[in-house]
């Protein structure tokens, strides 16, 4: 201060002057960031120009009221000065903060001007793009980078001015020539006044993540193709707006058409086995219009002229506004209906050998049915004779007589044949049939069984059941079983009545209900959860086969059957039911 003074004052300078030079002094005090050295100075300074240049010299009073406001401009003045000046130092050191902290993320980023022009560079971008910020003064990023953008630069620059930012996926090249993947954000800079100065631009690579990622889609593509292969299933997309489709390659092996072609429904027309045809034309008609989910199983007619069958399924789903498609799945089940016929004839055999074994079993009960018939004729055969030896030939009576030996022949005809129908090994052949006939049917095969063991048989048969669709022979073949089966159950009881009841009924959902219930010793729960089970027995000499055979053939007949406790009394009940037909 006295250096400033005595110079001033030796050298005669005027007020203004001074005050200058009192002022630059200030500014360098701000900048030194000492505060209260400028304030001092400055009170200091009004203490000197008062008493070195204001008139009267060398005193404090102020003679003249312009001088006094001179006094008070350079106070004030001073300290704008001092406010403004640390004002403008404390931005700076904010600005080199913050540079500071961009240096030290390890995301690249860089500003850039309205011109595209670099005008900030931190040192992650010097790491990741291999430029100094030297070397990049006065470039335009977009050249320099080589940038790649997702969708074109003007779409891109509508959307920053419209929102003030964008985000994206950007390609770009290094340095050395080698390209990066960068997750890119962009955000607007602008003024104090709003205007656009520039674009802040912050970028992560992730080149490693996307190769990481590609190589577990294409890892995962190749898991999918193989598991497809051994499924025998494969995958399609049907892209309803545009009508275009996507195929597996497992899809291009199950319908026989080479990869490079562009699958299209009347390719898959031509595959469709000609008596499915309709059905499937039906099902993609209704796919179109209604858009809903669908599931078709038809066949194919390959060019080599085999058959496949396939089970086609497809969900309808919308994954864009107005971008609507079917995704689903063509299995190759060739394999699993050859191995249902196969079973279905294995079952097959398996009952046939259940029939005649069953069979086997009442031959007595067969003999002394088809002897009744048999003895009744040889009687109206002798009677006849006697009726025609007499003198004069009783003819009336030889006539009724020879119709009792017809009908006699025809009943014993109807048994032989019903027992061949049982024994003979032919497929399956559904027809409509009633339950309660069948039942009668079988009854008097069994009737010796049950006079023998001293059994006292029920009918409790609904009248008015409506009728079922199935296979004679087989459901004859259940009734057997399960009857005989309930007659062996009580072969040991003694002290009590063996009472069987065969009862019908209509069942629930519209089914129709047999059950048999016998007074045996009845079932526990655990055998009652295996007894249909192959070759679980309760008997000394079971094979195990019977129930299994029964559950099969019941099945098969859209069907149930199950076993519970009798119902009043000891003993077991064998229930099944089997869809009625609609009666109209």
């Amino acid at each position: 201060m006295g250096l400033v003074t005595g110079f001033c004052f030796r050298f005669g300078l005027n007020i203004s002057t001074t005050i200058l030079a009192y002022l630059i002094v200030i500014v360098f005090l701000s900048l030194l960031d000492s505060l209260i050295s400028s304030v001092v100075f400055s009170v200091i300074a009004v203490g000197c120009l008062n008493y070195f240049f204001v008139q009267p010299l060398f005193s404090l009073r102020v003679a003249y009221g312009q001088d006094f406001l001179v006094l008070i401009a350079f106070v004030v003045t001073s300290l704008v000065i001092t406010g403004l000046v640390r004002r403008v130092r404390r931005l700076a050191d904010a600005h080199r903060e913050q540079a500071r902290l961009l240096d030290l993320t390890h995301d690249t980023v860089f500003v850039r001007d309205m011109n595209d022009v670099i005008t900030f560079w931190n040192r992650g971008a010097e790491e990741l793009y291999g430029w100094t910020r030297q070397e990049i003064r006065g470039r335009t990023s977009h050249e320099l980078l080589k940038t790649t953008f997702p969708e074109p630069l003007n779409e891109i620059t509508k959307k920053i001015i419209q929102t003030g930012r964008w985000e994206g996926e950007l390609a770009q090249t290094k340095r050395d020539g080698t390209q990066v993947t960068v997750s890119s954000r962009w955000a607007i800079q602008r003024d104090e006044r709003g205007n656009m100065v520039g674009t802040l631009e912050t970028n992560n690579d992730i080149t490693e993540r996307r190769r990481a990622q590609e190589l577990l889609r294409r890892s995962q593509a190749a898991y999918l193709a193989e598991a497809q292969k051994l499924s025998l299933t494969g995958s399609f997309g049907w892209n309803i707006p545009d009508g275009g489709i996507f195929w597996s390659d497992e899809n291009f092996r199950i319908f026989g058409y080479d990869p490079a072609k562009k699958p299209t429904i009347e390719m898959v027309l031509q595959r469709v086995h000609p008596d499915d045809i309709a059905a499937v034309r039906a099902t993609i008609e209704s796919a179109t219009n209604d858009r809903k989910d669908f599931d078709i199983e038809h066949r194919l007619l390959m060019p080599d002229g085999t058959v496949k069958y396939v089970h086609v399924v497809a969900r309808f789903t919308t994954y864009e506004p107005g971008i609507s498609q079917f995704v689903g799945a063509v299995m190759d089940v060739t394999a699993a209906k050859n191995a249902e016929r196969q079973l279905h004839r294995t079952q097959s055999e398996l009952a046939h050998i259940s029939r005649v074994t069953s069979l086997g079993e009442l031959t007595a009960s067969i003999a002394h049915e088809v002897g009744q018939p048999l003895a009744a004729i040889v009687t109206h055969a002798e009677a006849s004779l006697r009726w025609l030896g007499r003198e004069v030939p009783e003819i009336n009576e030889a006539t009724i007589a020879l119709r009792g030996i017809i009908n006699d022949g025809n009943r014993a005809s109807e048994i032989v044949q019903r027992i061949r129908s049982l024994i003979k090994k032919a497929d399956q052949e559904r027809s409509t049939l009633r339950l309660n006939e069948m039942i009668e049917d079988v009854i008097p095969l069994l009737q010796r069984e049950i006079s023998e063991h001293r059994i006292t048989l029920q009918l409790d048969l609904a009248a008015g059941l409506p009728p079922v669709l199935g296979d004679r022979v087989q459901l004859q073949q259940v009734i057997i079983n399960l009857v005989v089966n309930a007659i062996q159950a009580m072969t040991a009881i003694d002290g009590r009545p063996r009472d069987l009841v065969i009862r019908s009924r209509q069942g629930e959902s519209g089914t129709v209900l047999v059950a048999i219930q016998d007074s045996g010793e009845g079932l526990s729960e655990a055998t009652m959860s295996r007894l249909f089970g192959a070759f679980f027995t309760t008997k000394p000499n079971g094979m195990g086969m019977g129930l299994s055979i029964c559950r099969s053939i019941i099945e098969a007949h859209d069907g149930r059957i199950w076993a519970t406790a009798a119902e009043g009394g000891p003993g077991a009940s064998f229930q099944f039911s089997l869809p009625a037909m609609p009666t109209e």
